[in-house]
């Protein structure tokens, strides 16, 4: 079966938000996606990386780690940060909820995940960090 990898690192900086979904986007461009598959990925991983940046590190610059596996039939991404963490994993999940109300977020981050991707897995522990892993089964793979 068709299985390739990737990771990149990169600094916890909005500007980099974009060059992340970019460079998972091309990494997926290999399985030759649909158009509303390969934007499914993008704004998954931009509500990820957005939530390492806004939450995880609260702004501060630190380094945020994507990697990406192609296995057998399925998409996985990883992404991961060391930042302080999410106390109550189940209630971050609720749709609306948002650890930071000072900035107005619309605290629909995990959902918008799980609504585009298949699988959507949450680790974290409160000051060492964060893992989101997220699964896609692809069209062109099945």
């Amino acid at each position: 079966m068709y299985n390739n990898m990737m990771k990149i690192e990169f600094l916890s900086k909005s500007e980099n938000e974009s060059f992340a979904r970019v460079a998972v986007a091309a990494f997926v461009s290999q399985l030759d996606p649909t158009i509303e598959e390969l934007t499914d990925v993008k704004t998954a991983v931009s509500e990820a990386v957005t939530n390492s940046i806004i939450h995880g590190y609260q702004n501060r610059e630190e380094i945020i780690k994507i990697e990406a596996v192609i296995e057998e039939k399925e998409l996985i991404i990883t992404i991961c940060d060391d930042g302080i963490g999410i106390e109550n994993i189940e209630l971050a999940r609720q749709p609306l909820y948002t650890s930071r109300p000072d900035l107005e977020r619309s605290g629909m981050g995990f959902t918008v995940m799980e609504t585009f991707m298949d699988k959507l897995e949450v680790y974290s522990e409160k000051n060492k960090g964060t893992r989101i892993v997220m699964k896609k089964k692809f069209k062109s793979l099945s």
